[in-house]
Formats: structure tokens, sequence, C-alpha cells
């Protein structure tokens, strides 16, 4: 076990970074998870812990410790304050860990299900989606340009764990990468399309979720198979689009959707 005590230690300066830039993240393949129950979703999935980390106080319960046991990396233990400089939550857990980004090297073709975002910006929503995806068997998942960064703090936060049982992979063009799923490719549209539960979810289905705002485009809404919409018989005008995605998932369960 080592400590840090120093805000100008480098170590500590690249955590940091890896907390606040997705470049870095992206350039590195690497990410600072934070949280028990994410350091021990990761430890459970066998991805590669680069450094685990705890607060002073965290190295005293016995929980923390423990679980910081689980790695083959002898914790580095900093002051609270400092450890607090990395969260970006009110309440620090005590333990975090620097992570290889896991490959998302999968064929679209094989991948029995997937998920496609487009242009999905709130952190949290595209964090609530990856976990509505894994609780209900999909493995997969395409985040496309102008989506949170699925490795930020606030993403894994909101997914509790998903990464770690989803390949997630990134496309420039989510189009070209829709016509390599080769399954039948699903959208929610606020208008004119056929009601969920009449429609066959039934076999491989790639699902197509767009921002609050503008939605899915028009050109991944001519590219889709099926059209589909949520009826609504409360009047509201729209669902926030985790929500609409966990309803499409429960409906593809039930109907035999293929995951």
């Amino acid at each position: 076990m080592s400590s840090i005590a120093s805000k100008d230690n480098p170590r500590l300066r690249r955590w940091h970074t890896l907390v606040r830039d997705a470049a870095t993240r992206r350039r590195e393949h690497c990410a600072l998870i934070e949280g028990a129950h994410l350091v021990a979703a990761c430890l459970d999935s066998g991805a590669a812990v680069r450094s685990l980390i705890l607060s002073k106080s965290g190295a005293g319960r016995p929980e923390l410790s423990a679980l910081a046991g689980r790695s083959a990396k002898a914790p580095v233990v900093l002051s609270d304050t400092l450890f607090r400089q990395l969260s970006d939550t009110e309440a620090p857990s005590g333990i975090a860990a620097e992570i290889a980004i896991p490959a998302a090297a999968f064929d679209l073709k094989a991948a029995p299900a997937c998920v496609f975002l487009e242009a999905i910006q709130d952190a949290g929503n595209v964090g609530a989606i990856l976990r509505s995806a894994a609780a209900f068997g999909i493995r997969h998942a395409v985040l496309g340009a102008g989506c949170a960064d699925a490795w930020s703090p606030k993403v894994l936060r909101a997914a509790m764990g998903a990464h770690f049982l989803l390949q997630v992979g990134e496309s420039a063009d989510l189009a070209v990468t829709l016509g390599r799923f080769g399954g039948r490719t699903v959208c929610t549209v606020p208008h004119g399309g056929v009601p969920l539960s009449e429609v066959d979810l039934s076999g491989r289905l790639g699902w197509v979720f767009g921002s609050e705002g503008r939605g899915v485009s028009a050109r991944l809404v001519a590219a889709a198979a099926l059209k589909v919409r949520i009826p609504m018989p409360g009047g509201t005008e729209s669902l926030n689009v985790a929500a609409a995605a966990a309803i499409c998932f429960y409906e593809a369960s039930r109907c035999g959707a293929r995951f």
C-alpha cells in the first residue's frame, strides 16, 4: 500500500484528467470509476484494473478494504481532501479505480440484439439506457456522434455497472453502422408509427433512440425497418428517452426477442 499526499503528484493529476476529459479517455483507453458498486462490477467482470484508489477514511472501512483486496493491485491511499477532488459527487464513496476501457470489437452481424444511440447528450439518459439494456439481456450498444461519452463519471454512475455486462462501441456514422447489423431495426417516432404492442418484436432487433429534443434523425428513421410509437393515454406529449427505451426492451422481452 502506498500513499499520495501532494495535489501536484503526477498520478493524481492524470486521474483528474481522466475524470474530466473525454479526449484523454479515448486516447489512452482508460477511465476512472468510483464507488463500491462499480469497482465490484469491474472486478466481477475481470476487466483490467490499473490502479486501485482508497481515501484515508475509506481504507479504514472493512468492506472497502475487503473489496480492494480482491484486486491484484496494491491500493493507493489519498487523503480525504485529495480523494474528494477526484469525485464529482457530494459524498465520495472512498474507493475508485483506474481501468482499461474494454475493447468493443464485436461483429454486429452476429449480435443477437443491439442498441444504437443518436446524439443523446444527457449523461443520465445514456447511462439509464445502458442499464436497462443490460437488465433485459441486450449485450451490445453503439453510441453515435453527439452522445455523452460512455465512460464519463455521470454515465458510469447512471449505468450502475452495466458497462461491465455490455460491449459498448462508438460510431462516427451511425447510419452506416446500422446497415451492418443485419437484423430488423426499430425506432420510436412520436407520430405515425405502429403501436408498440401491435408489432412483431421477435427475432434479432436493433433499437434506435435519439435525443429528446430532436428525436431520431430522418436519415435513421428512413433506414429503420419498423417505426413504432408508445401510446400515452394520459395526454403527455412525450416520454423521457430512457423511460421509452425501458418500455421497449420490456415489450421485446415479453414478445420473445433474441437477446
